[in-house]
């Protein structure tokens, strides 16, 4: 029998880790990954043959960004998530947290930038395409903590506890798109917030944890509320195959402990990632002005000593 005609099978036995870990692709994901690296090897490689350096950090940060969404939709994972609530919530929070951060310290759009070639005068090619995406008043819109905010917290509330879900779960295009949406929430979302790649808001660093932390709670709200319903609050998982051998609102108590247990987790590694992003910028200031100072014979220390120096004989 299948489940929503997506093929797949609902007779699925007992959810174990080993099983829900073999190879079960999705085309769709399975070739936009393999895509993703490709493109990514090309412009590290493109950067090397000419001599520059591209962070290996990065490379393997976006790397495990991708393998994080494989892993999500190309194993066995994907077919649980179709009748288990909380197995559907590992992928949503894995995909839309968890791969958006490591695919943005990757810093693709920086590579994308450094890597392909300039067009000619007159001309305009990907480099200048992506440029002009970069500068577009719909990325400045998309990317602003107005808009950002309110779609990752309506990517909850909005989809779970309508009927949206329910109509997403019954085509293999639905589900696909739902998933996409998630890495594309995500992605936006994060984006601003880790300022690593260029882009139109770039917020000081107190400002990025202000809408970091802006958003986290409603997920942690979303979270509590699953664990603590005493029904079955989504049609999609409220009659799980017989064959697993689970309780639908056990299930859903879990999908929730899980929803709150990813809005501590990310926040955590973003907090990280940007105190050592300010530290690094302030040791960059820090160098700038010593070599400032080597330069001019540190005329600013100098002006600022005339200038006490001047209080002081007034003072006489």
């Amino acid at each position: 029998m299948d489940h929503g005609g997506h093929g797949t099978t609902m007779d699925l036995p007992p959810f174990t880790l080993s099983r829900a870990l073999e190879f079960s692709p999705d085309a769709f994901f399975l070739v936009g990954c393999l895509l993703a690296l490709a493109l990514y090897g090309w412009g590290v490689v493109r950067l090397r043959a000419r001599g520059d350096d591209w962070s290996p950090g990065r490379t393997i940060s976006f790397v495990l960004g991708v393998l994080t969404v494989a892993l999500m939709m190309c194993t066995a994972l994907n077919d649980y998530g179709m009748v288990m609530f909380s197995v559907h919530m590992v992928q949503h929070m894995v995909i839309s947290m968890v791969s958006p951060i490591l695919l943005l310290l990757g810093a693709p759009v920086t590579l994308a930038l450094r890597a392909l070639p300039v067009a000619g005068r007159g001309r305009k090619g990907p480099r200048e395409l992506l440029l002009a995406v970069l500068h577009s008043r719909f990325m400045r819109f998309v990317s602003h903590p107005a808009f950002t905010i309110p779609l990752f917290i309506a990517s909850l509330y909005g989809l779970y506890f309508t009927s949206l879900f329910q109509f997403l779960m019954e085509s293999k295009p639905g589900h696909i798109a739902m998933m996409v949406h998630f890495l594309s929430v995500g992605l936006i979302f994060f984006w601003p917030i880790m300022g690593v790649d260029p882009g139109p808001h770039r917020p000081g660093y107190l400002m990025r944890m202000l809408e970091l932390f802006a958003g986290m709670p409603f997920h942690a709200f979303f979270g509590i509320a699953l664990m603590m319903a005493s029904e079955p609050m989504v049609g999609a998982y409220d009659n799980p195959p017989a064959s697993l051998g689970i309780d639908p609102l056990s299930d859903q108590n879990a999908a929730g402990g899980i929803a709150w247990a990813f809005s501590e987790i990310p926040s955590v590694l973003v907090l990280i990632a940007l105190v050592y992003q300010w530290y690094r910028s302030d040791q960059r200031q820090a160098k700038r002005l010593d070599r400032a100072a080597d330069r001019d014979g540190d005329k600013e220390l100098a002006a600022y000593n005339a200038y006490l120096a001047s209080l002081q004989t007034r003072g006489q």
